[in-house]
């Protein structure tokens, strides 16, 4: 039993350390992804300017 207190303990203990680390990632990861969705809109906004405008 003791045993397992520590080994639940380590396992927490490094859940939280990476914690920080995981949150960082998914800022990150939400900013790359706001970027994409709005180069997405801007792709999508030129092709509809193309076509609407006759290529002109």
């Amino acid at each position: 039993m003791n045993k397992i207190g520590i080994i639940l303990v380590s396992l927490f203990l490094l859940t939280l350390s990476s914690c920080q680390v995981i949150g960082d990632i998914f800022k990150a990861g939400v900013g790359v992804g706001i970027f994409i969705v709005v180069a997405v809109i801007a792709v999508v906004i030129f092709i509809i300017a193309k076509v609407a405008g006759g290529g002109k």
